[in-house]
């Protein structure tokens, strides 16, 4: 018999139970996924400790600046960040860095947390279908923000189909932040790092008017969970 090299793909992926696409669900089948298996891993987490790889360009006026930060995830979900080192286009390191971490500390105050997650409270949800996203199945979701605040986002959403938790998202923010900005698309992807779903890499592009297209990309490194709650 003639060997041929597709038969040992289709052999592999036959072998391997998470090539095989899910079932179909409805949109609500998939959020009551998420909502509960997210209270489950909530639960288990006492907050985190993390670095992050800031870098921030500007090709058309060749202009770059990079910024590395240690942050502290609390268990009510508030955050601290603590600069590492930077280097650089300076009015990114002066203005821009400072203005990140301050809206991201603001955004993840345990007031305000809840205004920007992903539920049906802030959002609705269409079944888009599924997809294989680095080597996992997921349900494809179409997200449309209930109302336009600065929190929320218009997009996507890929949500692992065993364990529900979201390892993608694509969009735009669901209000423009600024009239100096002409458009703004982002995406996020999350991986597992124990029995935890962080975010792994972020990327987004702007469009200012006048100064042009900068854009922004984040890794997110070295994460430590707390192994238990401090009181």
């Amino acid at each position: 018999m003639m060997f041929h090299p597709l038969m040992v793909v289709l052999t592999v992926l036959m072998a391997d139970g998470d090539s095989i696409a899910p079932r179909p669900r409805t949109a609500d089948e998939v959020v009551a996924g998420m909502l509960a298996h997210d209270s489950e891993r909530q639960a288990m987490l006492h907050g985190y400790t993390a670095n992050r790889r800031y870098v921030l360009e500007n090709r058309g006026h060749h202009k770059r600046a990079e910024m590395v930060v240690r942050m502290m995830c609390r268990e009510d979900g508030s955050k601290q960040f603590e600069v590492v080192s930077e280097n650089g286009w300076g009015g990114a390191r002066k203005h821009v860095f400072p203005r990140l971490l301050e809206a991201e500390v603001e955004a993840a105050h345990p007031d305000r947390r809840d205004r920007s997650r992903i539920t049906p409270e802030n959002y609705s949800f269409e079944m888009a279908g599924t997809e294989c996203v680095r080597s996992r199945w997921a349900y494809v979701m179409a997200i449309e923000p209930k109302t336009a605040n600065k929190y929320l986002i218009r997009g996507r959403i890929w949500v692992d189909a065993n364990e529900y938790a979201i390892i993608r998202i694509e969009g735009v923010p669901a209000k423009n932040p600024s009239f100096w900005f002409k458009s703004v698309e982002f995406s996020h992807d999350y991986d597992k790092t124990g029995s935890f779903w962080f975010p792994t890499l972020d990327h987004s592009v702007t469009d200012v008017r006048i100064f042009g297209s900068t854009e922004l990309t984040i890794e997110y490194l070295d994460y430590t969970p707390n192994v238990s709650s401090s009181k």
